[in-house]
């Protein structure tokens, strides 16, 4: 049972228009009613502007907006008010001095608020990692998706399986401990369907979750591409900055350089590889052959590529980077505003090796919004699955999933009721560690220290 009562900012530090400060627990309302100079608490959820004062000298720390949550109706189902008060560091200062000062209370812990709001039920541990992406969201689409999870999403698919297992194993139970009673002839034909169903139903959520994850880590694209072709100054332009360095003399970039982007309220992460070429051996110097080697090893992990070439070369284009090219390929013919009337033909130059080619110029910016609505396309193709529902979307979720499908293959209808009851039980343990309701201790240590203070 929490016995502190604790304190922190829970806005974004540095100076700022208005500065948050939050307070839970048990000392909460003292706490307030002191700071309030003893004029009594405020109407709960009703936000009172006036003045809050040190309680250990009367003087007044600042005249701002007041909000009081009296248990169990707030964020961590304890008592919490907070303090909107000016950002001003001097304000800020004085009011959490003031608060610590309090007798019983102290500063939070990284997480403490959700932490407490996990103990008291108000959060499963699906919604508490839905919070932290929610936080560190950067496009709109990873807000849509934390949203969702924050809001549930995962809960009620989890808590269904949840329901359906803890049916079956009811019956099982029964079935263990009223041997004599007269029981359905097709009970045990009808627990193997509805196994199988749950397994079939577990691993297609499995193989959405890797759009889940894609989603919230971001999509990588790599851009590939003989020396000079212009392969840094196309992730300039998306990115609009001087993300990468440019030059006229060949092989400038020799590592990769990796930007973060939102496309169309995408996530995604754009790798800049070393120049691809053919050479005799020898004729590169070590660092360009390395710079070459991870550029290889770029694209192959790359969720898909970019092959850039400069338009003047066709159709004599790198064999280094058509071999590495797929139908999960967009060709760019760079350097189109060095070419006087680009063929139209040119567009369907190589079907079978990329589905799009786009004559562009990273000069000019002609063919980048082609480019951009080319990107687009294949970024909702390949998100689709995560943008249609709630997904499991980190590595803890597909392991828990994992775990309770094996425990339901190993179901046999066949084998003694003592043996199936304990592979459903097996499940149903593996899906509490998913909401985190059971043998999670250590997981959880893990999970909220990654919190910012004051969340």
């Amino acid at each position: 049972m929490v016995s502190d009562t604790i304190f922190a900012m829970s806005s974004g530090a540095g100076r700022a228009g208005i500065a948050v400060v939050r307070t839970s627990g048990p000392r909460a309302g003292e706490a307030l009613g002191a700071m309030l100079g003893g004029k009594g608490l405020p109407q709960p959820r009703r936000a009172l502007l006036t003045a809050v004062v040190d309680p250990r000298d009367g003087i007044t720390i600042d005249r701002c907006l007041v909000l009081w949550f009296p248990a169990p109706s707030s964020f961590t189902g304890e008592d919490v008010f907070e303090l909107h008060l000016h950002g001003g560091r001097a304000v800020l200062d004085a009011a959490l001095a003031a608060l610590a000062a309090f007798p019983g209370l102290r500063p939070a812990e990284p997480g403490e608020f959700t932490r407490r709001a996990f103990d008291n039920g108000l959060l499963d541990l699906t919604a508490v990692e839905g919070l932290a992406d929610l936080i560190t969201a950067e496009t709109e689409a990873q807000r849509r998706q934390a949203l969702r999870q924050l809001e549930g999403g995962l809960s009620a698919k989890v808590q269904a399986w949840q329901t359906r297992l803890v049916k079956l194993l009811a019956e099982i139970e029964a079935w263990i401990d009223f041997p004599d009673e007269d029981l359905p002839e097709n009970l045990v034909a009808g627990h193997a369907r509805e196994v199988e169903k749950l397994a079939l139903e577990i691993e297609g959520a499995l193989a959405s979750g890797l759009s889940a994850r894609r989603l919230r880590e971001g999509v990588m694209i790599a851009i590939i591409g003989p020396p000079n072709a212009g392969k840094s100054s196309i992730i300039n332009r998306l990115a609009k900055r001087d993300a990468a360095i440019v030059s006229e003399i060949a092989g400038t970039t020799r590592d990769v350089v990796e930007v973060h982007l939102s496309l169309s309220g995408f996530p995604v992460t754009v790798a800049d590889t070393a120049g691809l070429r053919e050479a005799e051996a020898g004729e590169l110097d070590p660092i360009e052959r390395e710079g070459i080697r991870r550029s290889r090893d770029r694209a192959s992990s790359a969720d898909f590529l970019l092959g850039v070439f400069d338009l003047r070369d066709f159709p004599e284009l790198d064999r280094e980077t058509l071999g590495l090219l797929s139908e999960k390929s967009l060709v760019l013919l760079n350097k189109a505003d060095l070419v006087s009337e680009p063929d139209a033909s040119l567009l369907q130059w190589q079907s079978g090796i990329a589905p799009e080619t786009i004559c562009i110029s990273a000069v000019s910016g002609a063919g980048f919004n082609a480019l951009e609505a080319a990107l687009e396309k294949r970024l909702r193709a390949e998100l689709s699955d995560a943008l249609a529902a709630p997904g499991f979307s980190r590595l803890r979720h597909e392991q828990c999933l994992r775990d309770c499908v094996v425990a339901l293959r190993r179901f046999d209808p066949r084998a003694e009721v003592e043996l199936q009851a304990e592979e459903l039980r097996i499940a149903l343990r593996t899906l509490g560690r998913l909401l985190g309701r059971v043998d999670v201790e250590d997981l959880l240590d893990v999970i909220f220290r990654d919190f910012c203070i004051g969340k």
